[in-house]
């Protein structure tokens, strides 16, 4: 929690991700390295979050970001940036 402490404590952040999958590590690192407080979910090992994620975008791809309501999923570095931005993150 540097520095948008308000921010985080407001909303419910979830990133999603599959053992394995070099580009979910990469976004731990990016949201990590904006200090963003988040819970992971491997959905490997946790098949209840994998069909939760499979019934808020239709399947279950990871890297997705749940953020409240609203989930990224299928992103490139740039839409990533570009969704925290919208957020007051980056």
């Amino acid at each position: 929690m540097l520095g948008f402490p308000m921010l985080e404590s407001m909303a419910r952040v979830v990133l999603y991700v599959r053992t394995g999958c070099p580009w979910c590590a990469e976004v731990e690192k990016i949201l990590d390295r904006y200090g963003l407080s988040y819970d992971r979910v491997d959905i490997l090992r946790n098949p209840q979050g994998g069909r939760r994620l499979a019934k808020m975008i239709g399947k279950a791809k990871t890297p997705a970001l749940e953020w409240d309501d609203e989930v990224l999923a299928a992103f490139s570095e740039a839409e990533l940036k570009s969704f925290l931005e919208l957020r007051g993150i980056v």
